[in-house]
């Protein structure tokens, strides 16, 4: 997968854990299936902006706060 779904996903994991919340739970509570935010952590996949703000949300935190910031070429 291409590094911007690599880099997300270790922002969503570091959030996650930061926050204290399983995998299970946030998945639970976002209604994405667990194996999917796995997924999602291990940069696997790219998600749509639907499942950035369910997830952003039960992190309590911005969905701009999970993506990755792009440097300039």
């Amino acid at each position: 997968m291409d590094n911007l779904a690599v880099k997300f996903g270790e922002k969503l994991r570091a959030k996650r854990k930061e926050r204290s919340i399983s995998q299970d739970d946030l998945a639970l509570k976002s209604g994405v299936d667990r194996s999917y935010v796995g997924r999602i952590e291990r940069g696997e996949v790219n998600i749509t902006l639907d499942k950035v703000y369910r997830l952003a949300s039960v992190l309590e935190c911005e969905a701009r706060d999970l993506l990755p910031i792009l440097k300039k070429s």
